[in-house]
């Protein structure tokens, strides 16, 4: 019976450690703390995918019941009234700007007579979990609104399957200029010629779309000065560029889940997605991406070596025929910022862009580092050779890892320095 018990606890441990045990690089530091957050995720998309198969609740649904993210596990340790205690003197108000609910980071210092900082924040998520209220979103913005003497404004955008693009866009959109309205920036007390646009992933897509749509509109008396973008997804035309394919199963974002996400987003059948693995979607027979546009996210030319390595493009001749002209927003810039002509770019505000070597997200934002420059945009790169996504959020324990605490004070350094 000890013989038959001790097998079986053996067996379980074996099969637990094989559930949690994967390959990571060896630059990632606490790997096997990693693995276990990424189990727990892993966990959470099964149970919310059996949940869906029986017909209880959409997976999105479901995953969102777990919290999804990284609230769910920080929840009892990083919650908002224990980050509120971590920075009392910030007011935190939840209210709208221009119908859309916003959560305003007001810091202690300032008043009349003393113009502050402004920043305006789009979490990620996929455009379909996350919240700016709890955990990690919320510490950073009280960080910054109390360091920097900041007010700080995040977006709490619709998401899915509620909504697809363009509904977050103009939610980010709408949010941004009632913001940037000169009675807006003097109730707040903001200095009109100090006002920040950022946000990291999808975040950092919608930042960048806004950020773009703003510095081309000439009704707005009041532009952001500077935008920060944290390993921000700008492209949709190609899943097979040197970062795709080297870190397709590095946690925590696979090739598979960014390629769903973008489905989801844009409201394409999730049956398709075997196309877009292959490139078939952007195939050279689609007229409509011309070679112009597609000049625009060659990696072939706007990376370096270094992250080009041994990596060869996937050009497809033929692919699904009349794809592009029935999901059209597969070359809008609101949606894929990257394909931003040169004379948007050169409009766009100085940038700060966060990569992490094993992202599946690098080379979009190496690629738009690098457009933003040619087109004469002061850029800073900042680029983590044991980063991985998420790990910006990943500052607090129990969940603390190195790299994203030098990460978070590099963005906190940087807006310091420049805004």
């Amino acid at each position: 019976m000890r013989l038959l018990s001790l097998l079986l606890t053996v067996s379980l441990t074996l099969a637990l450690a094989y559930y949690i045990y994967i390959p990571l690089p060896d630059a990632i530091q606490q790997p096997w703390k990693l693995m276990m957050l990424n189990a727990y995720l892993r966990t959470a998309f099964h149970v919310a995918s059996l949940k869906q198969w029986l017909g209880y609740d959409h997976h999105t649904r479901s995953l969102l019941q777990f919290t999804f993210g990284f609230e769910g596990i920080l929840k009892e340790f990083l919650s908002s009234e224990s980050s509120a205690g971590a920075v009392p003197g910030v007011k935190v108000s939840d209210i709208t700007f221009a119908g859309i609910p916003v959560r305003v980071y007001e810091p202690p210092a300032g008043g009349e007579g003393h113009l502050r900082r402004g920043l305006m924040y789009f979490h990620g998520g996929g455009w379909a979990f996350g919240t700016t209220k709890k955990g990690s979103y919320d510490i950073t913005n009280r960080m910054v609104s109390d360091e920097l003497n900041t007010v700080v404004v995040s977006v709490e955008y619709r998401l899915y399957p509620d909504a697809h693009f363009p509904v977050p866009y103009l939610d980010c959109l709408a949010a941004a200029k009632h913001f940037l309205s000169p009675e807006v920036l003097a109730k707040y007390s903001i200095d009109p010629d100090r006002v920040a646009v950022a946000g990291d992933s999808a975040g950092g897509n919608l930042a960048a779309a806004v950020a773009q749509e703003i510095s081309v509109d000439d009704s707005m008396s009041v532009k952001f000065s500077v935008q920060a973008l944290i390993y921000p997804v700008l492209q949709a035309l190609d899943f097979n560029t040197p970062s795709y394919l080297q870190n397709q199963y590095i946690p925590l974002l696979y090739r598979t889940n960014m390629i769903q996400f973008w489905l989801q987003y844009l409201n394409i059948d999730l049956s398709l997605m075997p196309e877009f693995f292959v490139n078939n979607h952007s195939a050279l027979q689609h007229s409509s991406l011309t070679p112009e546009l597609r000049s625009r996210l060659d990696w072939n030319v706007l990376l370096t070596q270094k992250y080009k390595k041994n990596y060869n493009p996937v050009i497809v001749e033929k692919g699904s025929e009349g794809f592009l002209k029935k999901v059209p927003s597969l070359l809008d810039v609101r949606a894929v910022p990257l394909l931003a002509g040169p004379e948007v770019l050169a409009k766009c505000p100085r940038a700060y862009i966060l990569t992490c070597e094993h992202d599946v997200l690098r080379d979009d934002g190496l690629m738009y580092a690098r457009r933003l420059q040619d087109a004469g945009v002061a850029v800073t790169s900042d680029h983590y050779e044991d980063g991985f996504h998420g790990c910006f959020s990943l500052t607090s324990w129990p969940l603390e890892f190195d790299v994203g605490k030098r990460a978070l004070r590099s963005y906190l350094n940087w807006l310091q320095n420049n805004l």
